[in-house]
């Protein structure tokens, strides 16, 4: 794989719903009508709260999700090089798919403990996977891919004996991006992969990714609570809220001015390294049951700025005036029924009012 980025789609979700059903009670809505497209080479980031459908989706985007799970509608596109038709990936028959997964499309959990086997060496693990997917290699090249592999990652050689207990937060980490590049997909989704680890470890584990993007060109869908993070990283950005996505574009853009109130807590829950102090102010209230989310949009609950139509109709993801890329999905930004669009210093003023309420 070369490391050029180009428009042309590898993923395309379109319209893609998830239930999953509960003992008692109706069933939880955790994923709703999420559209978007993953380009080649591109880092797509996807934030939001705990809870508000993030690890569903990556589940379902890698046919991983729980039996209790159900995709109710939508598709799953992925596009190979070279134009032929697109792989319906929800269609995949099981033999399909043991091909299709790893091979074209894989998966970088949250918890590296976990997702490496304790009882395995690193190595053994690397080379299962090469032995189950490319049965045609040899011991010595699977030994020499391994090897590869691990200083890829930047982890050395001598560590292919070692067992996961014995390696340290980011190292396990690197091994589980080994792992799932073994196969060189076109496709690696990260579910919050740097969350366990402190801030130092987080760096050099994003710099890593970047670097392995650039020179492989494999496109990435990181996953994170943390938009600040994401900012950074990511080339574009899609915030999602439950079980919806509420605003994607740039993250450029998005980080100039976020349109969504919700994201604009989002960005602004995290204090600035620059510049003059602030106060701090966090989102008040929860993330709704998604067993029994609010009518209209899920947000207004919450929200400073909610108005009459916030608590009866959903809002639709729409472009937003001037800003090419950027949609979002909030009635302030629809002229059929607000007034006018509110500017950064409006939501903020909305939010400090909102705080001194709750502290009176």
């Amino acid at each position: 794989m070369s490391g050029t980025r180009s428009d042309a789609p590898v993923l395309e979700v379109k319209n893609l719903s998830i239930t999953y059903a509960t003992d008692e009670g109706p069933e939880v809505r955790a994923v709703t009508d999420v559209s978007f497209t993953l380009r080649r080479g591109e880092i797509l980031g996807l934030a939001g709260e705990s809870g508000c459908g993030k690890s569903t989706l990556a589940y379902a985007l890698t046919r991983l999700l729980s039996p209790l799970a159900t995709v109710t509608q939508g598709e799953v596109l992925f596009h190979r090089a070279g134009g032929s038709a697109p792989v319906d990936v929800l269609a995949l028959s099981p033999e399909q798919l043991r091909e299709f997964r790893w091979s074209e499309l894989a998966i970088v959990f949250q918890s590296a403990m976990n997702a490496l086997n304790p009882v395995m060496t690193l190595g053994a693990q690397i080379e299962d996977t090469l032995r189950a997917h490319r049965p045609a290699m040899g011991k010595t090249e699977r030994s020499a891919r391994a090897v590869a592999l691990l200083r890829q990652v930047g982890i050395a050689a001598d560590r292919l004996a070692a067992y996961p207990h014995e390696l340290s937060g980011g190292m396990r980490q690197r091994a589980s991006i080994a792992i799932a590049l073994a196969l060189e997909p076109a496709v690696v989704i990260m579910d919050e992969p740097t969350t366990a680890l402190d801030v130092v470890v987080q760096r050099e584990i994003l710099s890593e990714i970047l670097r392995l993007r650039d020179a492989l060109g494999f496109s990435v869908m990181f996953i994170t609570h943390d938009l600040s993070l994401l900012l950074e990283l990511a080339d574009r950005v899609a915030i999602m809220y439950a079980g919806r996505i509420i605003e994607r574009g740039p993250s450029r853009a998005l980080y100039a001015r976020p349109r969504h109130p919700y994201s604009h807590g989002l960005i602004h829950a995290f204090p600035a390294l620059r510049g003059p102090r602030r106060r701090a102010l966090g989102i008040p209230g929860s993330p709704p049951d998604l067993r029994d989310a609010p009518p209209g949009c899920a947000f207004h609950p919450r929200c400073p700025l909610a108005f009459a139509a916030c608590r009866e109709l959903v809002p639709p993801l729409r472009a937003a005036d001037g800003a090419p890329g950027v949609e979002v999905a909030c009635h302030l930004y629809d002229p059929a029924l607000s007034p006018g669009e509110p500017d950064t210093a409006t939501i903020a003023a909305a939010y400090e009012a909102a705080a001194e309420r709750s502290a009176s």
